[in-house]
């Protein structure tokens, strides 16, 4: 393909006429063949006519008589081009020149059009690098400077105002916003930026400015790492294409052989040369597997592109390929079903009033690393309680902590520390909140018990729809595969609704998990953060690494990379591979009939050359039509710049 065909998927079909050439020579051949069968009705000198229908097979053939003989000169390969050609040489030998116009410029308009639509399929993730900002505000000292994007070295400083799209990858070092991630992530939803948080080029800030520190070059920011590999994944063949292909490279010179027989045999046991000539032209052109040969990569091309608009980058035909055969989907726990971070569910005042208690339990765990201690202190904020200072702060290992806070000495921790500074008994309250799979934490000042909390790392909030769309896909039987205990890991099952949760496993008893279910279900899914979870990925049949925006790491572990924490977008990836393999059989049962039916009417006679150029052509472009069916479903807003 050339370089000027790459860059027309941004063309209008109009503009694409005049501006992509094979499609433009193909319309100047038809044109030619239109006035050549004009002034031939016309009884015009046979000498002019002739003149025109060889100018436009010399104009419709160009290119792909070019590509023909490098394939054969290079390859040594008999190529469909290569038959397409004979086909048309043989039937101006025999004076039908008209049928030789007709039939290169029917396959020429054929192939344009299938190049220009395969082109702009593949290349239609492309448009993503529009959205990222050519120029950017430098920021040195405190002047603001416009320079190109491409000029941002890392670990400088550059500015967004609100409603500009990011230049290039960075961290937020001032301010706070939203950011609309769609480019990215697939997701419409803005999300909340501040301090220390990462940030995407392309994304579309809003409300408020930002400062950010480049982390990221501009030639190797998330867009352009996102497009690289969809085009990659592009090239990469599922097995069904590679079988296609090796059945084209051997099918095709058949065919050549097939066409020389039917020409050099009837005739010599009797029958007429010049009409056993003609089916073998015939032959030729009803024999082309053209249809056959596109079947299954505009389909691959359209919903790996699909998929990539939507943050799911597929890393290539296989993959999807596999994504369409999956029956078991098995989930890691924490940060894939949950969000990787615990929450205060409850509070409860076990003695004087709950602001008061705390008041006591953030000062303490304010002074705590302890990620259960920043979901306490998280809590607090969020119910404007402001932690005091707290003095002579100790870490009791595995318990908890205590510091003297006002004067008075407070404690924060589990229900061992309850036995041994408590002067009662835990509540019975304590014990069906473990059941419910939640941790809880004691507050205590002195000897008086004051309150408890109940915390636990949430199911993601669209856990229930993801599970319910995998199962209306057919997906036999949906899992968790954890770390965790078992306690926490069936309760936040029991809120997914999976069926089945295997707990307390190593990596190396995860792979032997995933193994289990391929033999009692079929193909398996494993989904988790690609980097934890890197065994059970690569041992599963696809490996899907969940929010791995800006992580090599993980992307490089998985077999499909989901760029946001959306579960849903597993269901979207299996449902584009099914769509996909379902349109590559139905192109494949079509092509394999179609040639079935054609070549044995084109020995027999039942063929004329334009009829069987009419029907060959019309196939080719209807399995490029249903291919591209592959991409479509429901779209998703993405931002613009």
């Amino acid at each position: 393909m050339s370089d000027e065909s790459e860059t027309e998927h941004r063309l209008s079909w109009g503009e694409a006429t005049y501006r992509f050439p094979p499609l433009r020579n193909a319309l100047l051949a038809g044109l030619l063949l239109c006035l050549g069968l004009a002034l031939e009705a016309l009884d015009v000198a046979g000498g002019v006519t002739i003149a025109i229908f060889l100018l436009a097979c010399a104009i419709g053939g160009r290119y792909f008589a070019a590509e023909g003989f490098e394939e054969f000169i290079e390859e040594r390969e008999v190529g469909i081009e290569a038959l397409m050609l004979l086909a048309a040489a043989g039937a101006a030998v025999f004076g039908l020149f008209a049928e030789a116009a007709t039939l290169v410029f029917l396959y020429a308009l054929a192939e344009a059009i299938e190049e220009l639509t395969f082109s702009r399929t593949r290349s239609a993730i492309r448009d993503l690098l529009d959205l990222a900002p050519k120029q950017a505000r430098r920021l040195v000292g405190d002047r603001e400077e416009v320079v190109a994007a491409e000029q941002l070295v890392v670990g400088e400083i550059f500015v967004v105002r609100p409603g500009e799209a990011l230049p290039t990858d960075g961290i937020v070092r001032k301010g706070s916003s939203t950011l609309n991630e769609a480019p990215v992530t697939g997701e419409s939803i803005p999300v909340e930026k501040g301090p220390g948080q990462e940030v995407f080029a392309g994304t579309v800030n809003g409300e408020r400015a930002l400062e950010a520190e480049v982390t990221r070059a501009y030639a190797d920011n998330t867009l352009q790492r996102i497009v690289h590999m969809v085009e990659e994944a592009q090239s990469q063949k599922s097995s069904a294409q590679r079988f296609v292909d090796r059945f084209a490279t051997r099918y095709s010179p058949a065919v050549l052989g097939g066409a020389v027989l039917v020409a050099l045999v009837p005739p010599l046991l009797g029958g007429n040369w010049e009409e056993w000539a003609l089916r073998a032209v015939t032959v030729l052109v009803a024999g082309a597997p053209c249809a056959l040969v596109m079947s299954v990569p505009v389909a691959a091309a359209a919903a790996i592109t699909r998929a990539g608009r939507e943050g799911i980058l597929i890393k290539g035909g296989l993959q999807l390929e596999a994504l369409g055969r999956i029956q078991a989907v098995c989930f890691d726990k924490t940060g894939t079903l949950t969000k990787g971070s615990p929450e205060v569910t409850d509070f409860i005042a076990l003695a004087g009033e709950e602001t008061y208690a705390l008041r006591l339990a953030a000062a303490v765990e304010a002074r705590s690393e302890h990620p259960l201690a920043k979901a306490v202190v998280a809590y607090a904020r969020e119910r404007g309680v402001d932690p005091p200072p707290a003095d002579d702060f100790e870490a009791l290992v595995g318990h908890g902590a205590s510091a003297q806070v006002e004067g008075r000495e407070v404690w924060v921790g589990s229900p061992q520390l309850v036995a041994q500074r408590a002067s009662g008994a835990a509540p019975p309250q304590a014990q069906a909140l473990q059941d419910d799979g939640k941790t809880v934490v004691f507050v205590g000042e002195g000897e008086r018990l004051l309150a408890l909390l109940a915390l636990r790392d949430q199911a993601r909030p669209e856990v229930a729809t993801a599970i319910a769309e995998l199962r209306g896909l057919g997906v036999r039987h949906i899992s968790m595969l954890t770390g965790d205990n078992e306690r926490t890991a069936r309760a936040i099952a029991r809120q997914a609704g999976l069926d089945d949760v295997s707990a307390e496993l190593k990596p190396d008893d995860k792979v032997r998990a995933v193994e289990a279910l391929r033999e009692r279900h079929g193909a398996v899914a494993m989904v988790g953060d690609g980097i934890n979870d890197a065994p059970a990925l690569a041992g599963a049949d696809v490996g899907i690494a969940m929010g791995t925006g800006g992580t090599d790491a993980a992307i490089e572990a998985a077999d499909v990379a989901l760029m946001a924490d959306d579960l849903r977008k597993v269901a979207e990836a299996l449902r584009l591979g099914r769509r996909a393999t379902r349109i590559s059989r139905q192109n494949l049962l079509f092509s394999v009939v179609l040639l079935t039916l054609l070549i044995p009417s084109a020995v027999v006679g039942l063929l004329t050359v334009v009829v069987a150029v009419a029907i060959h052509e019309a196939a080719e472009l209807l399995a490029v039509g249903n291919g591209v069916r592959a991409a479509r479903g429901p779209a998703r807003p993405v931002a613009s710049t």
